[in-house]
């Protein structure tokens, strides 16, 4: 390494040194700190200098910095159980030795130390207030499925059709995990003054279908809500649009830029109805339903998993001994209960050539049109008369978008 390399590497040191020894100076207050400022610039540079003289001369100073680390620890232990301020010690001088190669990568670690050092306090209120016990569950639950589960399926078909890809199935499991997840944080965040609109957008990532008959029942129950609750339930069949495209990305992002503008001229039709009754009197300061505007259910995650597997198997059944119609017959008929797993029935499909590019986006569309159809019904025995006329309208709106653009594009 050239004079030039090294003393970039010794600055670079120097600096992660001071920031971290700033953030844990400034914790202490106007305690005497064990490591403030100065020791770990000194700790910092003493990393990027033993590791210029050889890995061991490095392990030597290593050792000594970790045996001072606990001597200290050991003597403070009593007043100051914690044992930050040691392996911010332990981390600086392991930073300081990475500065002598890779000085951009020692100082992006640096400075995410000196963040998390320096974020206690509200590292410290969200995991102890925020999170609840069921939301720490759902997010440990979340990181097994993606983390561990997803990894250990094969990627390849296990079926005689050459068609369930649990990799892809559990890929879509995931999703719906994710999404459910970052919708129930986002409406804590923003919190219930927009009451049932937020819920419902929300909930229809986990179900639209749920969201659809929970919000009808409590505009039964209360005549000002109708307004606010057919919203959100407008809301969540957007939502659940969303998620239906996402669906389809994840197996065929072709197929989906196919999609764009039907889907496109489907999301404006709903989000314009849903802006209509947004703008319709009614007390839309009562706080949601708590049932509609919780994170994602394992076992609702799960249940999707099954069905996609059992509409994909019984599909391609079906394809093999009585031809492409019954398919979408098939996949209509489930979409009015599980739209998306109805999308990733039909894109499987196009994608392993069960289906022609053609049929497949006719399959799609169906099964949407299909879908929206079932939710009217169900918002007019949920919800009655005026609540299934509101949310109707809005859904018949996107129905003549997706029939009328998607006709057109088909066709051409």
């Amino acid at each position: 390494m050239g004079e030039g390399e090294a003393l970039s590497g010794l600055i670079t040191a120097l600096g992660l040194g001071l920031l971290i020894g700033v953030v844990r100076e400034r914790a202490h207050g106007s305690a005497v700190a064990k490591a403030g400022t100065r020791t770990h610039a000194l700790i910092a540079v003493m990393g990027v200098v033993s590791w210029g003289l050889g890995t061991t001369p490095f392990v030597a100073t290593l050792l000594i910095i970790g045996a001072l680390a606990v001597a200290g620890y050991l003597k403070t232990a009593d007043v100051d159980p914690g044992m930050t301020g040691e392996v911010a010690i332990v981390l600086t001088f392991i930073l300081g030795g990475l500065a002598y190669a890779q000085q951009a990568l020692a100082a992006s670690l640096g400075v995410v130390i000196a963040i998390l050092l320096h974020a206690k306090m509200p590292l410290q209120k969200l995991t102890r207030q925020w999170i609840s016990e069921r939301e720490m569950q759902d997010a440990l639950m979340l990181a097994a499925a993606a983390l561990v589960v997803l990894p250990l399926l094969p990627q390849k078909p296990i079926d005689p059709w050459g068609v369930l890809d649990l990799n892809m199935v559990w890929r879509i499991v995931v999703l719906v995990m994710v999404v459910g997840m970052l919708g129930y944080i986002a409406q804590r965040a923003v919190g219930s003054r927009l009451g049932f609109p937020i819920a419902g957008f929300f909930s229809g990532f986990v179900s639209s279908t749920l969201a659809v008959a929970s919000l009808g029942r409590r505009a039964r129950e209360t005549s000002a809500l109708l307004s606010a609750a057919s919203t959100g339930a407008l809301l969540a069949n957007l939502a659940s649009l969303f998620l239906f495209a996402a669906v389809i990305g994840t197996i065929s992002p072709v197929l989906l830029r196919a999609l764009a503008l039907p889907l496109l001229a489907a999301a404006l039709a709903l989000g314009l109805a849903a802006l209509i009754c947004f703008q319709m009197e009614g007390d839309r300061s009562i706080a949601p339903d708590p049932a509609i505007s919780r994170a994602f259910k394992m076992t609702h995650a799960l249940s999707i998993a099954l069905i996609i597997g059992l509409v994909m198997m019984f599909s391609a059944w079906l394809r093999e001994f009585l031809g492409e119609r019954w398919v979408l017959v098939t996949t209509s008929l489930v979409a009015m209960v599980e739209l998306q797993a109805a999308a990733a029935s039909i894109t499987q499909l196009e994608m392993t050539g069960g289906l022609d590019a053609r049929t497949a986006k006719l399959g799609l569309l169906s099964v949407l049109v299909s879908s929206a159809i079932a939710k009217i019904g169900l918002a007019f025995i949920s919800g009655g008369m005026r609540y299934g006329l509101y949310v109707g309208a809005g859904l018949i709106g996107m129905i003549m978008a997706v029939i009328g653009v998607g006709t057109f594009l088909i066709k051409f």
